[in-house]
């Protein structure tokens, strides 16, 4: 099977769209692991790899991150895919960020979160679900992407 076709299946099973784009008519209310889970099987250079795969190779990659070069060379990467990596992934890419003390890109992180998925409520799913990581490290984002006209 082509890289082509394995990356508009993985399109499809992520923005709810059969492989030729179209809009399915079930509307998807699953909770984001387990919608991640059934993603088929990426191809890249590292050869043919489950999206699980996928998060453990870049939860690693995030992990020994020790400059901002490496920081936004493996966040190029991971979103380069046709989906959105998992909030595992991006937890990871947070925590390297604040290693390499870059707030910017972890504000740009959730800007390419919102840029992939395919609607608001998606975008929120993820932000409920990285609230944690987001206090800890201090990213408000009503104040940083959204700020107040005074």
């Amino acid at each position: 099977m082509s890289s082509l076709v394995i990356a508009r299946v993985a399109r499809a099973r992520l923005f709810n769209t059969n492989a030729s784009g179209l809009r399915r008519v079930s509307a998807m209310r699953t909770p984001l692991a387990a919608r991640f889970s059934t993603a088929s099987r990426l191809q890249n250079e590292h050869g043919e790899e489950s999206f699980e795969e996928f998060t453990a190779r870049y939860e690693k990659e995030f992990e020994q991150v020790q400059d901002v070069f490496e920081l936004q060379r493996n966040l190029n990467n991971a979103f380069a895919y046709d989906l959105v990596p998992s909030p595992s992934v991006i937890t990871a890419a947070l925590r390297a960020a604040r290693r390499v003390n870059d707030f910017p890109t972890a504000v740009r992180i959730f800007e390419g979160i919102k840029a992939k998925v395919e609607n608001q409520n998606q975008y929120d799913e993820y932000i409920k679900e990285l609230q944690p990581i987001r206090e800890e490290l201090g990213v408000n984002l009503k104040e940083v992407m959204y700020p107040e006209s005074s």
